[in-house]
């Protein structure tokens, strides 16, 4: 694989905590080390740098061990035990094939101190990704488009209101996050950041119900909205935080040919056109390469809202859905799903956000759970702005179901009621603010976890989101 996908993923990750201090004269070294594989000669360089530097960036220092230990945990199938997992399916196995797929980017690994080891998800992925495999998944994306087509029937049968949003109903979740016995030493205030809604045109009075802790809310500096609470750990005891709330929700979706009629030119000058189409942290990055093949895409179209119809159809097409590694481990996530050619849907969201702001195209990021009965989980997806229109609902990932189908674009201008959204950016501070790494540096879904010791990772808490219920709106 490149080392292009993990270089300076070390220093990205730390500007996400530290913000853009100078860099330090010998973490250019271990940066290299790491983007090499060469995990032990940097912790080895850093167990030598003296006391008073390993003092001044101990926070510096921990992040570049955390990542190391991340990558770690993400690359841990030996090949052999790779190889003979993929026998259980293909008996006739070659090697040949084994290094067809890995130079295809079909099987993902990585040299660390000198020995090979495959993504642990890595043959759960090849079954999505090789060719060979490509006709067993044809049933699954029609059922995902009969599935979708139910809820777009289902909306379908509300009217509208000004900001056309309809189908509403009552949601009522309780989100609760659990810290193992003894992952903090007794006595230690342990700190705990949670998801929690906020006001949109489709979501609307939000309520914190019930919590078994003091709550702070986040203020307006993070863009992760979320509820923090703090306990102190006891002795062979696990720690235990929940609340409950409930919003209202509903589906908004603006049919193409209604927006291409309200469609006006953009205002350049404008705050949000500035702001939303331009470069933006580690992974909304316009490069010559991207601008390059939004281009190509495009071929001679003009309209925006043709334009991003297209890019998102594209995507839909061509990157299938796999596994992914720990966002904190990549250096620039668009360019990761197009060297490697797969990605889940935050990774194909921050495609079709930095492709869209390359052709002057504002679009941001939005993102939370997937409430779709039976098949709750983590979600993100993007939100479009057009002139005349507003930002209208974008989800790049349900593109890849129903693209080439009767709703070709319903996703790529709309977006269903099932939804909860809790972040409107990635990468963002949190608030109240965190000391450490977080353990998930670009989104905000199962929570986040420290103590003054460090950050806690998750095996060592778990979280949990339940949906009491949904109730329409009558």
């Amino acid at each position: 694989m490149k080392t292009k996908s993990i270089l300076t993923l070390a220093t990205a990750a730390i500007m996400g905590v530290m913000g853009h201090a100078a860099q330090a004269s010998w973490q250019t070294t271990v940066d290299q080390m790491i983007a090499n594989g060469e995990f032990k000669n940097a912790e080895t360089l850093m167990n030598k740098l003296p006391a008073k530097e390993r003092k001044a960036q101990a926070v510096r220092i921990d992040s570049l061990n955390t990542i190391m230990d991340r990558i770690r945990k993400d690359f841990t199938l030996t090949p052999e035990a790779g190889l003979e997992k993929i026998k259980e399916r293909v008996p006739g196995v070659t090697n040949a094939q084994i290094q067809r797929w890995k130079e295809l980017h079909k099987i993902e690994y990585m040299v660390i101190d000198g020995k090979e080891w495959w993504f642990k998800k890595s043959v759960g992925n090849l079954w999505l990704l090789a060719d060979e495999f490509a006709t067993d998944h044809a049933k699954d994306k029609e059922d995902d488009y009969k599935y979708y087509r139910n809820h777009f029937l289902q909306a379908m049968k509300s009217a509208p209101d000004a900001n056309g949003v309809r189908n509403w109903s009552t949601v009522n979740i309780t989100f609760s996050l659990d810290v193992k016995a003894d992952a903090v030493p007794a006595g230690e205030t342990v700190r705990v950041w949670m998801p929690f809604p906020h006001e949109t045109l489709r979501q609307r009075n939000i309520k914190m119900l019930a919590s078994d802790h003091d709550v702070t809310m986040s203020e307006s500096v993070s863009k992760h909205h979320t509820v923090y609470m703090e306990d102190v750990a006891q002795k062979g005891k696990p720690l235990h935080f929940e609340y409950t709330f409930s919003y209202e929700v509903g589906e908004r979706h603006i049919a193409k040919d209604d927006m291409l009629t309200m469609l006006e030119p953009y205002d350049k000058n404008s705050e949000v056109y500035k702001r939303y189409t331009m470069s933006e942290g580690r992974h909304i990055v316009i490069t010559d390469e991207i601008r390059a093949k939004a281009k190509e895409i495009v071929g001679d179209e003009t309209n925006p809202v043709e334009q991003a119809a297209l890019l998102c159809m594209w995507i839909g097409r061509t990157f299938p859905w796999a596994g992914a590694r720990e966002y904190s481990t990549l250096a620039n996530i668009p360019d990761y799903v197009l060297t490697n050619g797969h990605g889940d849907c935050g990774q194909v969201a921050l495609l079709y956000i930095t492709m869209c702001r390359s052709l002057g195209i504002p679009a941001r990021w939005e993102s939370g759970y997937m409430l779709h009965p039976g098949y709750e989980n983590y979600h993100d997806w993007a939100e479009t702005y057009y002139e005349g229109v507003g930002w209208v609902p974008t989800d790049p990932s349900f593109c890849r179901s129903t693209v080439d189908t009767p709703l070709n674009n319903y996703y790529v201008t709309g977006i269903d009621m099932y939804r909860l959204a809790t972040n409107e950016a990635v990468g963002d501070v949190l608030s109240p603010s965190k000391t450490y790494i977080r353990s998930e540096t670009v989104d905000f879904q199962p929570g986040e976890v420290e103590w003054k010791g460090g950050n806690l990772y998750y095996d060592s808490f778990g979280s949990s989101l339940k949906v009491n219920s949904i109730t329409p709106i009558k």
